[in-house]
């Protein structure tokens, strides 16, 4: 993925990206994989974090969508073009919006695709699931704090409609009735930012430069995605070559 990079994106972060164990104190109760931020002037580099603790009983058909979302082109990239930016107050830099940063994540899962990555249909099988986790999350979100669920239909439609394993399903049920709305951040900007693109390149037609698309859309730090749809808008009106 990092060598193509340039074919998608026309600014690329300086910060370098290292691959590391999750650390030994940390392993039994850490997620399967995370990403930890460098420092703005690249002399600490970006860390996607493996946990390697009893591997044998890991899923790892998963590993490939993770390594998009968490390193290159996700987190990553997205997240060390923001420090690096000039000109924005810090609080742009440093700041998220959860729809914004995690949808990013998982527009990056797709971007792997796109790039013709996931060769093996085992690795596509856990893009596939991972994607249908995230719009399931949406489903069951509402059901329970709109709709008046309960936990054990949350629980159900889960197991009709994926794969996830039993314990992920009661953990991730558990999070949702606790944290109203965090979940639905990833499907809610994944599909904003697949709109948007499918509106730019509508829009342009042969004018339509995917490098500028991604750089428009990551130039100013994580926003709020009615503020991005806005520059998106502007960036089109004016042909897609100038900055909104």
């Amino acid at each position: 993925m990092q060598a193509k990079l340039p074919e998608r994106f026309g600014r690329l972060p300086k910060a370098p990206l290292e691959v590391k164990p999750v650390p030994a104190y940390n392993e039994v109760g850490a997620a399967p994989a995370y990403y930890e931020h460098g420092t703005p002037d690249g002399k600490r580099p970006g860390v996607f974090f493996v946990n390697t603790y009893h591997p044998q009983d890991r899923q790892l058909y998963v590993a490939e969508t993770i390594a998009f979302h968490e390193g290159l082109p996700g987190h990553h990239l997205q997240i060390s073009i923001a420090q690096e930016l000039q000109g924005l107050p810090e609080f742009r830099k440093e700041g998220g919006y959860n729809a914004y940063v995690e949808g990013w994540g998982l527009y990056s899962e797709r971007l792997g695709k796109d790039a013709g990555f996931y060769t093996d249909p085992y690795d596509d099988y856990g893009r596939l699931q991972a994607d249908i986790w995230r719009a399931i999350r949406l489903v069951v979100d509402t059901g329970v704090h709109s709709k008046g669920w309960t936990r054990q239909q949350m629980v159900d439609f889960f197991h009709d409609h994926s794969a996830v394993d039993e314990s992920s399903v009661q953990s991730e049920v558990d999070r949702y009735i606790a944290t109203p709305a965090q979940a639905l951040a990833y499907k809610s900007g994944q599909l904003k930012l697949l709109e948007l693109r499918q509106r730019a390149r509508a829009a342009l037609g042969a004018k339509f430069d995917l490098r500028a698309f991604h750089d428009e859309v990551l130039d100013s730090g994580a926003l709020p995605l009615d503020v991005l749809e806005r520059r998106v808008n502007a960036w089109i009106a004016a042909g897609g070559k100038a900055a909104s």
